[in-house]
């Protein structure tokens, strides 16, 4: 039995994770949910966003499943995401970004997986004015070898465990050439460690427009926090968007996964957000924790009804009354 601490999140959170808790239960998984709160709820019942007993639960679980969160502004935390990243050096984020036969989009046959660093950078959160008048500001970013390091190997191995075939390693060392030039120095050092994966260098510009151009040459991307930021957004975008990209944030000894948009406020409560972005953070979630049959059961049926196009949100099919519940229940009937 695996023990894993559940945050339904804020907006839209509570109804798409339920219906992925109902899904991933009905696949035989032996998870054992653990509910704690964070959010905007947390604050108005804490004062606080993070509550000790939620990190008290992941400390003990160290996998945690969630919905996405309010951040209030001038409140606490830059970002809950952030902060839990960096308390549990989830070091790794691992986006999936794939076309679906029955979600329409631009491009056919994209497999991306955008793999960020996912605690240094721009993002330490490193910045402040340099005068009284508060009329000019710096921001520090911050790169270490070490890091670097981790960041490929998590990247290269992951291509090797998933037969993928090449990295790309996406960058701006021609101009930052101490931050950028380190992660690129590293990257090439770490390649060659892994001579039967294809390894690229790109400027992170031109893999922006060879992404339009051409998504279809790209396997596994590698990058610099911002960078991963960006970047999986704009694969999400290839492939339908980010109702349909989960994430997992990846550590040496604690992981969370978790639907990568937002909390979506204007729709909560009525029934109509699309499930498949936290059921699929379920499915990677499963896969880590050895689950494997019950993530391809899952995956599988959520392909299938997906690709049937009848029993799906109404952002899959316009013409379609079907709601977050009746999607996730046609899943577990296809699942059988």
């Amino acid at each position: 039995m695996h023990n894993v601490t559940l945050i339904k999140g804020d907006g839209i959170g509570p109804s798409i994770i339920e219906t992925a808790v109902k899904i991933i239960n009905a696949s035989g998984a032996k998870i054992q949910w653990e509910e704690a709160e964070a959010g905007l709820k947390a604050y108005e019942k804490y004062q606080t966003l993070l509550p000790d007993a939620t990190l008290a639960s992941i400390d003990k679980n160290r996998v945690a499943f969630k919905g996405p969160l309010t951040t209030p502004i001038g409140k606490g935390f830059r970002s809950i995401n952030v902060a839990l990243r960096q308390k549990y050096d989830l070091y790794a984020n691992v986006r999936p970004a794939k076309t679906w036969k029955g979600a329409q989009t631009r491009f056919e046959n994209i497999d991306i997986v955008v793999v960020r660093e996912n605690t240094e950078g721009l993002y330490v959160g490193k910045e402040h004015y340099i005068d009284k008048a508060e009329d000019t500001a710096v921001s520090l970013a911050i790169v270490t070898r070490a890091g670097s390091k981790r960041i490929m190997e998590y990247a290269f191995n992951y291509a090797k465990e998933n037969d993928r075939k090449k990295v790309t390693v996406c960058h701006k060392a021609n101009i930052l050439k101490f931050t950028s030039g380190l992660f690129l120095e590293v990257a090439r050092e770490v390649a060659q460690n892994y001579p039967d994966i294809e390894f690229e260098e790109q400027i992170v510009d031109a893999s922006c427009m060879h992404l339009i151009m051409h998504p279809e040459k790209f396997d596994v991307i590698v990058t610099t926090n911002m960078f991963g930021d960006i970047l999986s957004d704009l694969t999400a975008g290839l492939v339908g968007g980010l109702g349909l990209i989960p994430g997992a944030n990846i550590g040496k000894d604690a992981a969370l996964f978790e639907a990568v948009h937002g909390s979506a406020p204007d729709i909560a409560d009525k029934n109509i957000a699309n499930p498949t972005a936290v059921i699929m953070a379920g499915v990677m979630m499963l896969n880590h924790l050895g689950e494997t049959a019950a993530a391809t059961k899952i995956q599988t049926a959520v392909e299938k009804v997906i690709d049937e196009g009848k029993f799906v949100t109404p952002d899959l099919n316009p013409n379609s009354k079907v709601g977050t519940t009746e999607m996730g229940n046609a899943i577990i009937e296809m699942m059988g």
